[in-house]
């Protein structure tokens, strides 16, 4: 019988991706969501204006997305942690991994914005492009809410594809040559239930709608690691995150 994480690993190879449904039990997932609750109360006010993003700055109903926030609480710096999950990132990357982000992503109800396709690598500057992406539903996500979609295979292409400037707060840049018959035809959805667990490669384009329902959020967690062989152009990353601050702010967003 062919161990699991060997065909986890098969899979990811192929398509640049994998899916678990579901990573975390009912139980589990209870848990992390009431430690999210918590988190929000006790650290949000502490964290950095360039690490919190709402949908409508100002209003606390439609927080957006967060970075960082194993540097804030202990649960969350030991959930980024999990030997599980830490076990599935060296094994998709074939070497030692370290954990980078503990990130939050959410769609709020009726106003929740799509996520343009890109590909991380784009945005973290290093070379090789050895990183992976872990993506933990924290309830239904489904194509009402904004489910994520992968280009299957895309991971495999050299280098990346364009990148030109996105409005959407929280992910600056996005593919500008996006939609082409490849695309469509690769394309693969993940609707799934809270637990519902994705990794994919730092190359793999993936892209999500809007969240059309009104009443329901479409919350997650992201976990990303680096492979031991990743080196970051740290000066390059620097200078983009410092003209994406100033963006920002002169536009009002943070």
């Amino acid at each position: 019988m062919q161990d699991p994480l060997t065909s986890l690993k098969s899979d990811f190879d192929r398509d640049g991706f994998i899916a678990i449904k579901p990573l975390f039990d009912a139980s589990k997932m209870a848990e992390i969501n009431r430690e999210f609750d918590r988190y929000v109360e006790s650290c949000v006010p502490e964290m950095k204006d360039t690490e919190v993003f709402y949908e409508e700055k100002g209003a606390k109903g439609t927080l957006k997305q967060m970075q960082n926030m194993q540097h804030y609480d202990a649960y969350f710096r030991d959930l980024l942690e999990t030997d599980m999950i830490r076990e599935l990132a060296e094994t998709m990357l074939g070497e030692k991994a370290r954990a980078v982000n503990l990130e939050y992503f959410n769609k709020p109800a009726g106003i929740g914005k799509p996520t343009p396709p890109h590909q991380d690598g784009y945005y973290f500057h290093f070379n090789p492009p050895a990183a992976v992406t872990g993506w933990l539903a924290m309830e239904r996500v489904d194509a009402e809410n904004g489910c994520i979609h992968y280009v299957r295979g895309s991971h495999k292409i050299d280098g990346y594809r364009p990148h030109g400037r996105s409005e959407i707060l929280g992910f600056s840049q996005g593919i500008t040559d996006f939609g082409t018959e490849n695309d469509k035809a690769n394309t693969v959805a993940f609707p799934g239930d809270a637990g519902t667990f994705l990794m994919h490669h730092s190359k793999t384009i993936h892209w999500a709608g809007p969240n059309t329902s009104p009443t329901r959020a479409r919350r997650a967690l992201g976990f990303v690691y680096f492979g031991e062989s990743a080196k970051v152009d740290e000066e390059a990353r620097a200078a983009y995150q410092a003209k994406l601050q100033a963006d920002l702010r002169a536009a009002g967003k943070i």
